[in-house]
């Protein structure tokens, strides 16, 4: 009796512990992570630097895809956030790029611009933005729909279009960062006012506490092996003699005037801080919001947006970006225990991917004896206008060029009676032909052709779409970028713009590895399988077999 009686508490005991870690039916929350310009690589060139609890937790604990990709050729920011959460491709979710061309307005359009939306939570224009041209509904929009609005989202980042593409249409609020005051604000089009406790974290201006601070390597600066030397001269840096360690941001001096306390707050962008803040900003919404504590799934989007900035400046072999990926693993650290002693990992359901890559610099790549160069698209462009000019006559047949496309003035062929196909298939031939330039393709073929079988005219056509994509696509050989004041860049269909990490953690989340390929739309429908909701109405994926099985 005595020994039946031990026996029944002991598997009691057990019961009692175990229950703790059983995985509720469906998440509590989901955390979304999007770090801007991650290559897959950095993982592996940065692993044995790394902490335990940060990166490594996550593959260590979690799932790795290790062939994540996006499937398209025009990698900008802002397809790529877009296709993460509505599981569509560019030419079917309508964020062809940052920018684009509006041929009846015959202007630029930004991807999130909205003259009908006011800023809420400051005074500058900054906040005129919505998802009012996002055609696809996201996961979170499904999400809110099958909860019958029970559901609570919210997004934060830097980034406004990173903010409002991976919020959606129906977020509770999505927020980004005020260049002008430092301040965390919103659009009309999600809120009237501030919450209070949005107001509060304001006030406490903690971007002129970090920008007053030093930004010096985390480790000794011999120990950065994985890097080139820091005096590397081909960084662009924070201007001339400005690209070396240590860095004071107090120091830059603003093109405008300014008061003596006053900073440019805008800095914040391009240091590690800026990812830093952005995770005291989305904690805060966490805490605040009570999200994860509700009968219905809550979602929050955190997308880290300094790292984009730094590569620009200093390229993907720099010092400075293996750094910034050093401190965003103590953020990954902080970010996940938060998240294991709040809910339970059991409780929570993390993954974590990048919007896009980033190339090398070319001139060190040269040196290195790669492929690699700078398309001058200003003097080319220039060239085509006087090309077309002898063609066709005196006129205006060049309305834009954006993003590695050429819009063409359709009234002006029209009127001039030329076939607009044409016209594309001249401009097309004659764009070929300049060094860096592999491929050009015409919307008329992209429109008349099913492109298929992996090849680089099918992700050109993934990211065309008929009213918002150019004439003409150019697609850059390997190693080549676009001849901009920016030390890398991204923006081809190349493995190092479209390889990206791709883990997640948490709820019935398997530990292990997938090495097939997955592309990012893929994320959503997977989502979808999870919470069982409606895919988003773009969504043509199929989920991650090995994670929903």
């Amino acid at each position: 009796m005595h020994k039946s009686l031990f026996f029944l508490f002991f598997l009691l005991f057990i019961n009692l512990g175990i229950k703790g870690q059983i995985p509720s039916e469906k998440p509590k929350l989901v955390v979304a992570i999007v770090v801007e310009q991650m290559r897959y690589d950095y993982i592996l060139r940065y692993w044995d630097k790394f902490e335990k609890e940060g990166f490594k937790k996550l593959i260590n604990e979690g799932m790795n895809c290790k062939n994540a990709r996006l499937n398209y050729l025009l990698t900008q920011g802002a397809p790529g956030i877009a296709s993460i959460f509505t599981g569509a491709l560019p030419g079917s979710h309508g964020i062809v790029g940052e920018e684009w061309y509006m041929r009846l307005k015959k202007e630029k359009y930004n991807c999130v611009e909205d003259d009908n939306a006011l800023t809420i939570g400051s005074t500058s224009i900054n906040g005129k933005k919505s998802p009012k041209w996002l055609i696809s509904s996201s996961i979170n929009d499904e999400m809110k729909l099958f909860s019958n609005g029970k559901s609570k989202v919210f997004s934060v980042s830097l980034n406004d279009y990173a903010s409002i593409l991976a919020g959606g249409k129906t977020a509770n609020a999505c927020y980004w960062y005020d260049d002008k005051t430092g301040y965390w604000i919103t659009s009309s089009y999600y809120q009237d006012s501030l919450p209070k406790w949005v107001n509060t974290f304001n006030e406490k201006l903690l971007p002129e506490f970090y920008l007053q601070q030093e930004w010096n390597t985390l480790l000794p600066i011999s120990s950065y092996t994985e890097s080139q030397p820091d005096s590397s001269n081909y960084e662009l840096g924070f201007g001339k003699d400005k690209f070396t360690f240590p860095y004071l941001m107090s120091e830059q001096k603003s093109k405008v005037s300014l008061k003596k306390h006053e900073i440019r707050y805008q800095l914040l962008r391009n240091i590690p801080s800026g990812n830093t803040y952005t995770l005291d900003f989305a904690l805060a919404t966490m805490v605040n919001e009570k999200l994860g504590n509700g009968e219905s799934t809550d979602f929050i989007s955190i997308t880290f947006s300094a790292i984009d900035n730094i590569g620009h400046k200093f390229g993907p072999n720099s010092v400075e970006i293996q750094d910034a990926f050093l401190r965003l693993d103590q953020n990954m650290a902080h970010l996940l225990s938060f998240i294991d002693k709040q809910y339970g990992k059991e409780n929570v359901l993390v993954f974590l991917t990048s919007n896009h890559g980033v190339s090398g610099i070319p001139n060190f790549l040269k040196e290195k004896k790669m492929h690699a160069g700078y398309f001058k698209y200003h003097y080319s462009v220039a060239l085509l206008k006087s090309y077309l000019n002898a063609l066709y006559g005196e006129g205006d047949w060049v309305s834009a060029y954006i993003n590695q496309q050429v819009y063409l003035n359709r009234q002006l062929i029209e009127s001039a009676k030329l076939s607009l196909e044409e016209v594309q298939k001249k401009v097309a031939l004659f764009l070929v032909q300049y060094s860096g330039v592999a491929n050009t393709i015409t919307a008329s073929d992209l429109q008349s052709n099913n492109f298929k079988g992996g090849s680089v005219f099918e992700k050109m056509q993934n990211s065309f779409h008929q009213e918002r994509s150019g004439d003409v696509i150019l697609n850059l050989e390997p190693g080549w970028i676009q001849d901009k004041l920016e030390a890398a860049d991204h923006g081809s269909g190349s493995v190092y713009d479209t390889h990206v990490p791709l883990l997640w953690y948490g709820w019935k989340i398997k530990r292990g590895s997938i090495t097939r390929r997955v592309n990012i739309e893929q994320i959503a429908a997977s989502l979808a399988e999870f919470l069982q909701i409606s895919y988003p109405t773009s969504c043509e994926s199929e989920p991650i077999e090995e994670l929903t099985k």
